[in-house]
């Protein structure tokens, strides 16, 4: 960083740099248009197999896709062609899959329509048709072709003029509306377009939750179960938003008011359209598998859909989410379970998220011919306690509970009884009981109900003298075997938290058990990312200390060694690392890491999401202490642990924030604990590849100087407030490090920070910041600076020369250059 080496001969592009280079080439430009390929299906080109359709430039594929890996089912539908997660936004042939698409096309039968055919098995050479457009008066076969558009739109057009369009997908919608989508009705034909979503995760067929217009008349949407029952309304539009949704004109402070919506009430039609200006934003509206309309926005630098509204807010006001006899439970994993003495119906859809089929008794109740008014195997009732109480009560005449249970007894079709709660009486319920809600968690109290269930779910009471002989040999027996077994626990209990002491030092050792309990079974999940998901947890300690359980993925150590390499970590302390309180090892798959709770969540919640994301717009004051406070934290890992430690993923999401927002940095042990290859290979897949050196992709030795650059990259986006490689307008690349390493250059640095701070940062440390950024990041490790010396400049200890621009920011920075660049590389 010196000012004679800053004079020095620029390092030759090396083999690793130029590996480098190409990955980022192909990272940042992979949502750019795909390579040409035929956009077009027609009577002489049909579509089988492995094939596929892509849109002119490149935005959508349509081909033959399977949702579900584990099933034979395969279907034909259109997905985005320029994300890395498949995700699929319609499907022709919902309810008819095909079992191999090798023997199905999609193509343009004799009558012109575009059909899907499969070819009959074995030695038949007939086809059946599964799908088709199923448009009349079509002169021949010739005379039309099926082509996707560049919005998702798959269209039957004229074959000599393809604007002439006899039959679209956007007037048959499937779980996914997307931007120029008309979601309304055809006044002369009655026809309407809705949303229904998939049955389940892995299944694309129709379930019973639906979005469509109001066939009343009102311009309001509605969301709808089975075709009757209303669940949540969207109000009228009032011709600039709808009343229910305030969200889309609130002051510019939601994600709706960045896009542009119309409602459109004219002679033939009434519709609803919403667009996009910006053709770089990918959004789109579903109606999803738990039944909630929802708005989703795909954050390329976190390789994910990011939710940014949804109605109705609570899953449990969906209606009959959980099916006949299911139990909904707000800020549960998962929020449908079944009560006592019910078991899930359809197991298989239940755990691709169909919870629509509900619970099924484990036995029979008795039949109305058997009820003997108070025997033994009589039906009985199990009493749930705080719950919402189901639809579809029924008033009986009851002065007590206890004639309020007679009531429900002696009518056999009888399944539930409520008595008491709110305005007291008697409640009864027959056949399913449909939204039962468990409000426990959400500690907002609410009634009980009496469920009827056979008498075989219940111990029998017997002779009553003999049960009372049996309960007193059988208590005196297990007191005196409990007393036994206590002694011997404790004694054992003592041996072993004295054994783990000297081998954990100051980690409390956990069992699985016991962070289910603490964690409620693993409830309420804090995030995730390579390693595994974190949940939160509370101690049973006095203070009811917060924690974060990680549940660990791809651990391969032995138990023994796994203990000593968690005891190593356990021992690193600074105010600036995440503080490791105990860990879980039960074999080779409970492998957990209890760390102590950070309120204010990860770093990039506050950079990328202040505003309709759930963050904190930090000042630069705060934002410069971040810095600094992480860089402390690495030049302890590198310089002052007894073993040198390379993070090996430093990146804003593994950066916590305490309740003053002092940074830790976290999961500083896990490339350790996981082997430095194994982390590499996670990190690459994951996504994060904007923050990886050089040497990573050229598979050399890695040293404490890959963990300098990637702090260098971060750096940049914490004066940024954005991330570091985005697209602009006209699709070209946007890479935040190539301006402001020019505006370093040109001495405006402070056009560098985050526009949202309104100028207000000090000019003197937002440069110093830059400076150690772009030294940070040079393409030579050899150039770059220790951590240690990161924090004596940005402490202000010691000054710094402007850093050379490296090779690889030019071309980024510059796509021009690319050409030129990549042509006169010399081969490896």
């Amino acid at each position: 960083m010196a000012a004679a080496r800053r004079g020095g001969p620029a390092a030759a592009p090396g083999a690793s740099v130029r590996v480098l280079l190409l990955a980022f080439f192909v990272f940042m430009l992979r949502g750019g248009p795909s390579r040409a390929e035929d956009d077009t299906v027609a009577a002489a080109r049909p579509l089988s197999g492995g094939q596929t359709l892509v849109s002119k430039r490149g935005k959508f594929r349509l081909g033959f896709f399977q949702p579900d890996n584990s099933s034979q089912h395969w279907y034909l539908g259109i997905w985005y062609n320029q994300i890395s997660l498949h995700t699929t936004v319609w499907v022709a042939n919902r309810e008819t899959p095909i079992s191999d698409p090798e023997s199905s096309q999609l193509s343009i039968s004799s009558d012109g329509n575009m059909v899907i055919l499969e070819r009959g098995g074995g030695r038949s050479s007939s086809s059946s048709t599964l799908w088709s457009t199923n448009v009349t008066g079509i002169a021949s076969p010739n005379s039309t072709v099926g082509v996707i558009l560049d919005n998702g739109n798959l269209v039957l057009a004229d074959a000599s003029n393809t604007s002439a369009v006899l039959w679209q997908s956007f007037d048959h919608f499937g779980d996914t509306w997307l931007p120029g989508g008309k979601l309304g009705r055809n006044k002369r034909t009655g026809e309407v377009t809705r949303l229904v979503a998939w049955k389940g995760y892995g299944d694309p067929t129709p379930s019973m939750f639906s979005l469509e217009l109001d066939p009343r008349g009102s311009s309001q949407y509605l969301l709808n179960w089975n075709g009757s029952e209303q669940y949540w309304s969207s109000g009228n539009w009032t011709g600039h938003e709808f009343t229910a949704v305030p969200e889309m004109t609130s002051a510019g402070a939601s994600p709706l008011s960045k896009y542009s919506f119309g409602y459109v009430d004219g002679d033939n039609e009434s519709y609803f359209v919403y667009n996009v200006t910006d053709e770089s934003v990918v959004t789109r509206f579903q109606v999803d598998v738990t039944g909630q309309i929802k708005f989703l926005t795909w954050v390329a630098a976190a390789g994910e859909w990011v939710l940014f509204w949804s109605e109705p807010k609570k899953q449990c006001d969906v209606y009959a989410v959980c099916g006949p006899f299911g139990v909904c439970a707000e800020n549960a994993l998962p929020s449908c379970s079944c009560p006592r003495g019910f078991r899930q119906r359809q197991l298989r859809a239940w755990l691709q998220g169909d919870h629509t089929a509900g619970c099924a008794r484990n036995a029979a109740l008795q039949p109305c011919s058997a009820q003997k008014n108070g025997k033994d195997d009589d039906d009985r009732f199990y009493t749930m306690p705080n719950v919402r109480l189901p639809s579809d009560a029924r008033s009986a005449a009851a002065a007590t509970a206890r004639d309020c249970e007679l009531a429900c007894l002696g009518n056999c079709s009888c399944t539930a009884y409520s008595y008491g709660g709110g305005g007291g009486g008697c409640s009864l319920w027959y056949g399913d009981l449909v939204n039962l809600q468990d409000t426990s968690s959400s500690g907002a109290g609410g009634s009980s109900i009496s469920i009827r269930l056979a008498a075989s779910e219940f111990s029998s009471d017997g002779n009553a003298k003999k049960l009372v002989i049996g309960l007193v040999v059988a208590g005196f027996a297990a007191a005196v075997t409990a007393v036994a077994l206590a002694t011997f626990l404790i004694l054992t209990r003592s041996r072993r938290i004295k054994s783990l002491r000297r081998v954990e030092g100051s980690l409390m050792a956990f069992t699985y058990r016991d962070l289910q309990s603490v964690t409620k079974n693993f409830s309420e999940k804090l995030g995730g990312g390579a390693f595994g998901s974190v949940f939160k947890g509370s101690l049973s300690d006095p203070d009811a200390t917060l924690v974060a359980v990680k549940k660990l993925e791809g651990v391969r150590q032995g138990e023994k060694q796994f203990r000593a390499e968690v005891s190593t970590i356990g021992t690193v302390q600074h105010v600036n690392l995440i503080r490791l309180l105990g860990f879980c090892s039960e074999g080779s798959t409970r492998r957990l890491l209890v760390y102590e709770h950070m309120p204010n969540a990860s770093l990039d919640r506050h950079l990328f999401g202040a505003v309709g994301g759930g963050g904190v717009l930090l000042s630069w004051d705060t934002r410069y202490q971040i810095a600094l406070g992480v860089a402390r934290g690495l030049d302890y890992l590198h310089e002052k642990c007894r073993d040198c430690i390379i993070h090996c993923d430093i990146k804003p999401e593994n950066i916590l924030l305490d309740g003053a927002f002092v940074p830790k940095v976290a999961d500083f042990g896990l490339a350790k604990l996981m082997g430095r290859d194994f982390s590499r290979v996670l990190t690459t897949m994951r996504g994060t590849v904007g923050y990886l050196a050089p040497e990573w992709i050229a598979g050399t030795a890695v040293t404490t100087k890959a963990d300098v650059f990637s702090y260098g990259m971060m750096l940049f986006e914490i004066v940024s407030g954005r991330r570091n490689v985005g697209q602009r307008a006209d699709g070209t690349v946007d890479f935040f490090p190539s301006t402001a390493a020019a505006l370093l250059f040109d001495g405006d640095v402070r056009s560098a920070v985050d526009s949202l701070l309104g100028g207000k940062a000090d000019a003197a440390e937002v440069e110093r910041a830059c400076k150690v950024a772009c030294w940070c990041v040079q393409d030579d490790e050899g150039l770059r600076p220790s951590m240690g010396m990161v924090v004596q400049v940005l402490e202000g200890l010691v000054d710094v020369n402007v850093p050379p621009i490296p090779r690889s920011l030019k071309v980024l920075g510059d796509p021009t250059k690319y050409v030129e660049f990549f042509s006169g590389l010399p081969s490896a």
